[in-house]
């Protein structure tokens, strides 16, 4: 994953993003009024986010229990060596599959840290032995289970400066 650069924000700029994290399908009219901007001002603010990379993209948030997905896995995993193609190969098999939601390259005891959503427990021991287990390079695996989420949220806490 490439470094970005961290951008100054002024107050304007960290309400349009609190704003737009909070509800992306705002007209610019409404995010304007929000946040104390005629629209012109607000679009081009926004525009100028967007190149910046401030704003990656704008999505749907969908809820995973909805659609039958209730199952969170937090899996753990060592490599046989940390060497770095053995860390890229990783990254890369794990990127094509749509299960794993977040991984992380960890210090510590483990390598990686991911969660990963599946409907059963059925599908995630699929999900072991189809695709993680095959991994080459795979020394270990430990699985926890979440029995309930205290808190989610997308909004990244902006505060100006």
């Amino acid at each position: 994953m490439a470094k970005s650069t961290k951008l100054t924000l002024d107050a304007i700029d960290a309400r349009i993003l609190v704003e737009l994290q909070r509800n992306g399908r705002l007209t610019i009219t409404e995010l304007a009024e929000r946040v104390g901007l005629s629209p012109s001002p607000c679009l081009r603010r926004v525009k100028l986010l967007e190149e910046r990379g401030a704003i990656a993209g704008y999505v749907a948030v969908v809820d995973q229990n909805v659609v039958g997905l209730e199952v969170n896995v937090f899996a753990s995993i060592r490599l046989e060596r940390q060497r770095e193609e053995e860390l890229e190969r990783f990254s890369a098999a794990i990127s094509q599959w749509p299960e794993v939601m977040e991984c992380y390259l960890m210090t510590g005891t483990r390598d990686y840290l991911m969660r990963i959503v599946v409907g059963s427990l059925s599908d995630y021991e699929r999900f072991i032995k189809d695709k993680l287990s095959r991994l080459e390079g795979v020394a270990s695996i430990e699985s926890s289970f979440a029995l309930s989420r205290v808190k989610h949220t997308t909004v990244v806490p902006i505060t100006p400066g």
